[in-house]
């Protein structure tokens, strides 16, 4: 069937089009979100359907769920065909529960309602040059999350579990082991990247260090009677304070984000506990011309509103790599939005 597709207006809009689309970039952001909670993209089968259909299939109102639905497909979320039904997209794909890479968790996390708030005092955070979420909410970043919104902590895990998984099935395709018999994954949350790397090296040992409550998570395949747990060390720390691990390979993947300080201490601390000659991959998400900016540069605008921190370029890392006494080899596209910086000790 033929489809209708998102109109392009971005070739001979006028400026004036271009600025009102842009100041309205809350109404493409609230509508995925609406969409993802309603459960819209995984109501819609491989058939377009009208939205009547798919309005008694979720139990909501089919004119609003219209509504929607049209200005989702004018960002390329859905499309309509001339008879009026809706089919899906490669976009619209990625927002369903059950699709390969799906992005739904993190359409949900970073939509969450204290993200609007932050969001409109954006302006204080550039005067201040500092974050804005305990004058706004009374309560860090993350204590507020723990102590007052359990339900949008519950979806920043299942957002940074999403977001693991494709970038340890990345980082596995990317790093060359030859040569190495175990690795450190510094920082490495839940271990996703290191259980991926244990199962595509059946010789390799691996250790994950992070905070107590975080590596008590980890990855059923690192903990004991897991497929893994005999070439799987779980060390519970801060890696900002010590970092007890003798490796091959020290792995350092977006944690280097919060100041210059707690940068500089964890370098040194893998440099004290790391061998002559030892490999430092640090993987992070660069705010220089790659074809993710408009990502990452969100990334780093939301990292300044809650906690503070700032994403690298690729000039504020390699300086920072430098003074630490690493010694930089390579820096190198691991996808779009992650670049791996290649050192030794």
């Amino acid at each position: 069937m033929a489809t209708a597709t998102a109109p392009d207006t971005t070739a001979a809009a006028p400026p004036s089009m271009l600025l009102r689309e842009l100041v309205f970039g809350a109404a493409c952001a609230g509508a995925l979100r609406a969409a993802a909670r309603l459960g819209l993209p995984d109501a819609l089968g491989e058939q377009p359907a009208a939205p009547a259909e798919l309005a008694t299939a979720l139990g909501v109102e089919a004119r609003p769920l219209g509504r929607l639905l049209r200005a989702l497909a004018s960002y390329g979320v859905f499309t309509e065909t001339p008879d009026g039904r809706y089919a899906h997209t490669p976009l619209s794909r990625l927002l369903r529960e059950d699709e390969p890479g799906s992005l739904r968790a993190i359409a949900l996390w970073c939509t969450e309602p204290w993200t609007w708030q932050s969001w409109s005092r954006l302006d204080d955070a550039v005067r201040t040059g500092r974050s804005v979420f305990t004058d706004t909410f009374g309560k860090e970043f993350f204590q507020y999350l723990h102590d007052d919104a359990p339900d949008s902590a519950a979806v920043f895990d299942r957002a940074m579990s999403q977001s693991s998984r494709q970038s340890a099935e990345d980082l596995t395709a990317f790093l060359d082991l030859t040569g190495v018999s175990s690795v450190a994954d510094i920082g490495g949350g839940q271990g996703q990247v290191l259980a991926n790397l244990l199962a595509a090296h059946p010789g390799l040992h691996g250790t994950l260090l992070d905070l107590p409550q975080v590596v008590a998570q980890a990855d059923e395949r690192l903990r004991p009677g897991g497929e893994f747990a005999d070439r799987a060390r779980l060390v519970p720390g801060d890696c900002r304070e010590d970092v007890p691990v003798g490796a091959d390979l020290y792995l350092i993947k977006n944690i280097l984000e919060w100041d210059d300080g707690s940068t500089r201490r964890t370098l040194a601390n893998v440099i004290r506990a790391a061998r002559p000659g030892a490999r430092v991959v640090i993987v992070e998400n660069l705010v220089d011309d790659t074809p993710s900016m408009r990502f990452t540069t969100a990334m780093d605008l939301l990292l300044l509103l809650n906690v503070g921190g700032a994403k690298h370029t690729t000039a504020s890392m390699t300086a920072l790599i430098e003074q630490s006494g690493l010694r930089l080899h390579a820096v190198e596209p691991v996808n779009p939005y992650l670049h791996a910086f290649e050192c030794t000790v």
